[in-house]
């Protein structure tokens, strides 16, 4: 069983470094990502996710472009998206695409889906951003029937009908990508995930604990109500930020600028303010130990820690000597702490590896004659009543 990953996220922003004024080119950030996601793995963390985004001043737009090329690059990765945007993507296309980067990795991957913080982006792609949730649940529900099944046919709101489509290639070894849902402020998408005994992945990076406490609860309170097991053992990520130098004088010192002049969250709360309010560790290494120990407290046993560290202007040199410090000093403490803490019975950082075990051994476990169909589901498809998700036995 796989134990608790660490990993790095970026949202691949284009930003003027405030210190020397150099801002790189689309061509030098894009390498640079690929740079550090190979360097995460060298330093051994578990898990690179890029965002989506389809407007200035961020590069990424296609991840599985960028994540396909790093399969090649790495052996040990798990690839993964952070998000892939389910509103405005077509099912299909998601469905085939992320399949085909699960073969070309050799299972070193997952997805992590949600609805972006961009509204213009839905008139770009041909749907209109007030249908934003049941977009989602009707567009994840036929990306489900895609990768469960090998024949679809499927009508709904939002997109032309399909007749005995089958989207290939089909999933490695039969088992589906694992999927994350991301959410900062809606309880549906917690409903949702728990549904489908999927991952929920909180990003609490730009609002307190507390906020994202009640959505994790929730998460885990359906995720045992739908059967999938104890509320403890509901699979949960969390976001961080952290900037670190070996004594916190330093790192604050040469961080201010950086987060000073920030795009999102510049000319706002005060970095010490910041750092109050939310997971932000700027210090030495046993400080963002400390601070990350403490997510536990809060939000029970987890399974996936991300950290963002790439943004802001920060120079590449800069950002390789975060993950230096990262897998030098903090992840073997963290990794260590945490794993020792985890009941034997709740799960580690889902890998593909386990997925496919763990099937194996249900379905040798289960009758000959118990074969589930698409049509044997205990509950009906959760749906969308009055702007609510709704589902269950």
């Amino acid at each position: 069983m796989s134990g608790m990953q660490f990993g790095i996220f970026s949202v691949g922003d284009v930003t003027t470094d405030p210190t020397t004024g150099h801002t790189p080119t689309e061509a030098e950030r894009i390498k640079a990502m690929m740079t550090i996601a190979k360097h995460a793995e060298d330093v051994g963390l578990d898990v690179f996710a890029t965002g989506e985004h389809h407007n200035e001043p961020f590069v990424p737009s296609s991840p599985t472009t960028m994540l396909g090329y790093l399969a090649a690059q790495t052996s040990r990765l798990i690839l993964s998206t952070s998000t892939t945007l389910i509103t405005t993507n077509d099912p299909v296309k998601i469905a085939e695409d992320y399949a085909m980067l699960q073969h070309l990795s050799d299972g070193r991957m997952d997805l992590m889906l949600g609805r972006g913080n961009t509204s213009p982006v839905y008139p770009w792609f041909g749907q209109d951003g007030r249908n934003a949730l049941p977009l989602t649940v009707e567009n994840y529900q036929l990306l489900r029937e895609l990768w469960d099944n090998h024949t679809v046919s499927w009508e709904g709101r939002f997109r032309t009908p399909l007749q005995s489509f089958t989207s290939t290639p089909r999933p490695l070894d039969g088992v589906a990508p694992f999927v994350w849902h991301g959410s900062i402020r809606t309880p549906q998408i917690a409903e949702l995930a728990a549904y489908y005994g999927d991952g929920f992945f909180a990003n609490h990076i730009f609002w307190p604990k507390e906020h994202f406490a009640k959505l994790i609860g929730l998460y885990r309170e359906r995720y045992e109500h739908y059967g999938h097991g104890r509320a403890d053992q509901a699979i949960v990520g969390l976001g961080g930020q952290v900037f670190l130098r070996k004594n916190s004088q330093d790192a604050v010192r040469e961080f201010r600028p950086y987060f000073d002049n920030a795009p999102v969250y510049g000319n706002g709360p005060s970095l010490e303010d910041f750092t109050d309010m939310t997971p932000l560790t700027v210090g030495s290494p046993q400080e963002v130990i400390d601070k990350t120990l403490t997510f536990r407290e809060t939000f029970g046993d987890y399974q996936r820690q991300m950290f963002l560290i790439d943004h802001a202007g920060l120079p590449l040199a800069t950002v390789l000597e975060q993950l230096d410090l990262l897998g030098e000093h903090v992840i073997p403490v963290l990794r260590r702490e945490l794993d020792a803490l985890r009941p034997a019975d709740v799960p580690g950082g889902p890998t593909h590896a386990d997925r496919v075990a763990a099937r194996r051994a249900a379905e040798t476990a289960a009758p000959v004659d118990a074969a589930p169909s698409s049509t044997d589901d205990a509950h009906e498809t959760p749906g969308l009543v009055d702007g609510a998700l709704v589902g269950g036995r």
